[in-house]
């Protein structure tokens, strides 16, 4: 039997997000803009923050996940479901709001802390679902080697390297680092949306080489075809998170940290929240 072909992705637009100062101690550049639903599904935004304590005081979410990966800086955060704990450089902590949950996410003080936040859709069938934490700290984490070069899997694989984190959605999240001149292929499912932001460096991306520097975000193209890969090559020493996740293909309705599939579902989660049924 024949097997299915691996396409090579190319790079279907690159643009840089533009940080705007929200008060004198938050800073926000919006990596994925919020409303694009079908377009970055299952992906819902991307946030990159800079902020300090005070910032993020206890509120809500439902229908999704929230992915944080820290850049700098030490976050603590606690909730009412008494999950605690602190990130620190290279961490993620991989949340599940599910069904509801309160929760704070505070810098240490006298801390800025500088983080990336992902909002992964759930499901209809999974929105629901009990709220959990997985913390995610970077020396925990498999990591994959390559010539000149290393990465961590925070979700799914890398060249047959497993990360143990559970997904409610598959999700692949791997933060590479090359030296100049390395080249890394990332294998992914060929139905799966993904992108990559460029944290340091310069580099070659795709089928076509597209060139990718320090604060620009590359959206992968996508073909139908059961196997992919992505092709990095390092121009200069490079540190880029590549994130891609199956599509969910349902309705979004978005209130505020409420997404869910329908104008009445979220009324109910507003309703639920200011009636104590988060906790």
């Amino acid at each position: 039997m024949a097997q299915s072909a691996v396409y090579e992705r190319s790079i279907a637009r690159v643009w840089k997000p533009v940080p705007q100062r929200q008060s004198a101690i938050h800073t926000v550049a919006m990596v994925l803009e919020p409303g694009h639903w079908a377009e970055f599904d299952p992906f819902l935004l991307m946030a990159e923050d800079w902020f300090q304590s005070g910032t993020f005081d206890l509120h809500p979410h439902r229908g999704i996940e929230t992915v944080t990966y820290v850049i700098e800086g030490h976050l603590r955060h606690f909730d009412n479901r008494n999950g605690s704990g602190e990130l620190g450089p290279g961490d993620v902590q991989w949340m599940t709001a599910g069904r509801g949950v309160i929760h704070e996410e505070d810098p240490a003080p006298g801390e800025t802390v500088h983080s990336l936040q992902l909002w992964v859709n759930l499901p209809r069938a999974e929105k629901m679902a009990e709220p959990r934490y997985q913390n995610l700290l970077a020396k925990d984490m498999p990591v994959r080697r390559v010539e000149g070069g290393w990465a961590r899997v925070f979700s799914g694989s890398s060249g047959g390297v497993q990360a143990p984190t559970k997904n409610h959605v598959p999700v692949t999240m791997v933060d590479i680092h090359l030296d100049a001149g390395a080249t890394f292929v990332q294998d992914l499912p060929g139905d799966h949306n993904g992108f990559l932001y460029v944290l340091e460096g310069r580099g070659r991306f795709g089928a076509d080489g597209t060139e990718g520097a320090q604060g620009q975000v590359l959206w992968l193209g996508r073909e139908d075809a059961s196997e992919s890969r992505v092709t990095i090559e390092a121009v200069e020493a490079l540190h880029v998170l590549l994130y891609a996740g199956r599509p969910v293909r349902e309705p979004v309705v978005a209130y505020g940290p409420f997404v869910m599939n329908t104008r009445q579902e979220i009324l109910q989660a507003i309703e639920d929240y200011q009636n104590g049924r988060f906790a």
